[in-house]
């Protein structure tokens, strides 16, 4: 839990406080004293009797009561201090920024552990340990730089590691981007992101609390928490941000369905922050650049107008935005002719707007009051202005600022003459903008801002199934996969449409199947694995002598314990799988089917739940959408019923969470049904 004593102390001891400023005790208390910090602040240091014109202690015993505590001493002296400050000092808030715990030793562990148990038992609240510290409007209880400006309305930054939080800020603060709070939560001994996040859902004001949030995660503890008060904080108003660090697997695990092989845990990551509404970043820059975008009004349409005036960036900036699923719309008609009488030959009002490199601050007015008042097709500018350093463009960003202020249309000012210029551009910071000194940067995080989705629905309506017929079979099963009679009973139990089949042991058998099925049929070993490698599937199987002479081929083929016998369908071949993912619960996965889950690869995740209208929007993000719906007049599928099939396999994961892998894969599409033809669950209790 955060304490009132954390966010606003009215005292404070440094342990460890030092006069070198060099060292970490000697900056957090030069940081506290140069940020005015309103309260009481004590040093504890056996050596000296003043640090810093602050007033030293030897032990701390000897300390008044005292509210927060920073430690920035040996990992071994901790423990015993926390404890004194903790039971005899009243102390509710400790920060500590000293290393030497679970990230370094089994022995280091043991320290946290009891370091944790001490504040847990008098209701205090931990940063750290191996963190840099917290920085809010109260105090500045951190021991690196930069300080950022501090403002209220500012960006709320929490962080897994604290170079990093160093890093971003220093992205960050040159393009204007002011912060509220910053917390470095270190080895999140106590708390976490995921708790810090809880606290500033459950305490959010809209009138006074930040509407912006950066995260830097470097492992999600506690996905349930992070999903439901980021999803809490985006529907109060808040706009969220986050890197994900360590997507990527240091070699494929080993992996016996297709859902395995595509699920991995950066998949279930990826999935949370879509379910959520957080826009994920991939780097230091892109996430400034975002929160960046957040400071501005929101964009509500996706056509944008480049206002420029150089060619090479609004080119640039073009390829950003439409290879990313932004519009820049012609602009035509007598309302563009007169707004290019106002400019001087040569110039274009085509879109990119090119008003040449000896355009001035008047016609920037101009073409701004236009794109605002009579061109309909545009939601946003990006203004494009630097400099070759002939002359000074003052007057530019002063109108840049004005036009912010009286449009209703964002506008995003890209100034990347970050040298000719400089004066300027502090200039315009100054009064509260911000910069975006790169149009590909920017471009890119404009579209992953419009295009992520809004939190799903706090009220997940999920499909009726059988769960007691469900749960029968789950609850007599062994571990490992099911046999298809098995797996026939949980796709009938879940009511998901299934080809009619029988799985037969004798060629006699085989026949008599086959020809009550109807021929033609399929017919498909059951044992192997990956039943084309080996020779084990054989389609359009059209008369009973060939049934009788596959079946004795196949019988052969090692692995095998029967035949599965389906009759002969067509349709597109789709996929849905599903996978237990540590701490995340179940993903669904979906996409083409057959050879092309192999091929390309194209699928989309959700994480359990998922309702109908989710599964939907998963299924319009496939690459291969264009094939579902049906390209140059072929046969589409019918896309309600394979969503429906999606939040089925929901429901069913839901219901059966023993459930450890499960592959649909094919189902056959077609415009009036959708029916899976072959299936896989593998249990693990």
């Amino acid at each position: 839990m955060i304490t009132k004593q954390l966010l606003d102390p009215k005292s404070i001891v440094v342990v460890g406080g030092s006069s070198n400023v060099q060292k970490t005790g000697g900056k957090v208390l030069k940081n506290l004293i140069d940020g005015h910090f309103k309260g009481d602040l004590y040093v504890i240091n056996p050596k000296e009797e003043k640090v810093q014109g602050i007033k030293s202690y030897s032990e701390p015993k000897d300390l008044p009561q005292v509210d927060m505590a920073i430690l920035a001493i040996a990992a071994k002296c901790c423990p015993e201090t926390v404890r004194t400050l903790a039971e005899q000092k009243n102390t509710k808030a400790f920060i500590i920024l000293s290393a030497g715990f679970s990230e370094e030793n089994e022995e280091g562990a043991k320290l946290e552990k009891e370091i944790v148990d001490i504040v847990n038992k008098n209701n205090a609240c931990l940063i750290g340990p191996n963190c840099v510290g917290v920085l809010n409007q109260n105090h500045n209880g951190i021991f690196t730089t930069p300080i950022p400006k501090l403002d209220p309305q500012g960006v709320d930054f929490i962080s897994g590691s604290g170079a990093t939080a160093v890093f971003i800020m220093e992205a960050s603060i040159p393009k204007g981007l002011k912060f509220s709070s910053v917390y470095s939560v270190g080895n999140s001994a106590q708390m976490g992101v995921e708790e810090i996040l809880k606290y500033m859902d459950e305490s959010f004001d809209p009138k006074t609390s930040s509407k912006v949030k950066l995260l830097y995660v470097e492992s999600i503890n506690k996905p349930d928490m992070l999903l439901k008060h980021a999803s809490s904080l985006i529907r109060k108003g808040c706009k969220i941000a986050a890197i994900k660090s360590g997507s990527s697997e240091a070699g494929s695990r080993a992996a016996s369905s297709h859902t395995g092989a595509l699920a991995s845990p950066d998949v279930a990551v990826e999935a949370l922050f879509r379910k959520a509404g957080i826009v994920r970043c991939s780097g230091r820059d892109e996430l400034a650049t975002v929160a960046s975008i957040f400071m501005h009004p929101e964009l509500k349409g996706k056509n944008i107008a480049i206002i420029t005036h150089a060619g090479g960036p609004a080119v640039m900036l073009t390829d950003a935005l439409s290879n990313n699923k932004l519009e820049i719309p012609h602009i035509e008609g007598s309302k563009a002719k007169a707004l290019l009488e106002k400019l001087y030959p040569g110039s274009s009002v085509a879109n990119p707007i090119d008003f040449l490199a000896t355009g001035t601050a008047e016609q920037l007015g101009n073409i701004i009051d236009a794109c605002e008042n009579d061109f309909d097709n545009i939601d946003a500018m990006a203004v494009i202005f630097g400099s070759p350093g002939l002359f000074p463009v003052y007057d530019v960003y002063d109108l840049l600022d004005e036009k912010m202020k009286s449009c209703k249309k964002p506008i995003y000012p890209i100034l990347p003459s970050i040298i000719n210029v400089k004066n300027e551009i502090d200039a315009f910071i100054a009064k509260g903008r911000i910069n975006f000194p790169d149009e590909v940067v920017f471009g890119n995080a404009l579209a992953k801002v419009y295009n992520t989705p809004k939190p799903v629905s706090e009220k997940i309506e999920v499909p009726e199934i059988d769960v007691q017929s469900i749960r029968k079979v789950i609850d007599n099963a062994e571990n490992g996969y099911l046999s298809p009679d098995k797996v026939q009973q949980l796709l009938d139990a879940a009511k998901i449409s299934r080809a009619g089949e029988a799985v037969v042991v004798t060629r006699e058998n085989a026949v008599k199947e086959a020809q009550k099925l109807g021929l033609p049929v399929v017919m498909k070993v059951v044992g192997p694995v990956h039943k084309s490698d080996v020779g084990g599937v054989v389609l359009n199987v059209k008369d009973t002598e060939t049934v009788a002479r596959e079946f004795d081929r196949m019988i052969k083929i090692k692995d095998t314990t029967a035949i599965l016998i389906q009759p002969m369908l067509s349709g597109i071949e789709l996929f849905v799988g599903a996978k237990a993912e540590p701490k995340f619960g179940h993903m669904v996965l979906c996409g083409l089917g057959g050879i092309f889950i192999e091929v390309f690869k194209d699928v989309s995740a959700g994480l359990v739940s998922i309702a109908k209208n989710e599964a939907t929007d998963m299924i319009h993000r496939l690459k291969s959408y264009g094939i579902i719906k049906g390209a140059r007049g072929q046969e589409g599928v019918n896309e309600e019923l394979f969503a429906e099939i999606v939040a089925r396999v929901s429901a069913l994961v839901k219901a059966a969470p023993e459930i450890a892998e499960m592959d649909l894969n094919p189902l056959l599409g077609k415009a009036d049904k959708v029916v899976a033809v072959d299936a896989r669950i593998r249990i693990e209790k």
